[in-house]
């Protein structure tokens, strides 16, 4: 594993403990944007993984944009919720389920204006590489 991947695994993961022991006071925003908390259940392991990412409120549904700093690849947390589309989602102190479904291509046109305007570098990361960047919707679940 090359040394920046390990270094973004380790802001990763000490950003995650930091939201969660701090109820998002730290780690809830990242140049300005808003991060939550998304659980995953594995694809492969069936385990629970919990990662911060930015996302975009969008009336009752919040916006995410797996980007993979412009990656080849999906993230990991996106092909888990494609096996998977139900999750939890904290933001701040509050949790809640969700689905995860994938922007239209209206709802697409109408987000990433948006999404980049929160966030500049999305822009960069969509030059970066050949692939559609997925935008996922997170919807509300009832819980059960």
């Amino acid at each position: 594993m090359s040394i920046r991947r390990r270094l973004r695994r380790a802001f990763v993961a000490t950003n995650r403990v930091l939201y969660e022991l701090s109820g998002g006071t730290l780690g809830g925003k990242l140049r300005g944007a808003p991060v939550l908390l998304l659980a995953t259940t594995g694809r492969r392991s069936g385990g629970t993984h919990t990662v911060p990412l930015l996302f975009l409120a969008d009336t009752n549904d919040y916006i995410l944009v797996a980007s993979n700093g412009g990656s080849p690849a999906h993230p990991d947390w996106f092909l888990n919720l494609e096996a998977n589309p139900d999750v939890e989602v904290q933001i701040k102190r509050d949790r809640r389920p969700m689905r995860a479904r994938l922007a239209t291509p209206e709802e697409r046109a109408r987000l990433w204006p948006r999404l980049v305007a929160m966030y500049g570098p999305y822009e960069r990361y969509r030059a970066r590489t050949d692939r559609e960047i997925p935008i996922v919707i997170l919807q509300r679940r009832q819980a059960g």
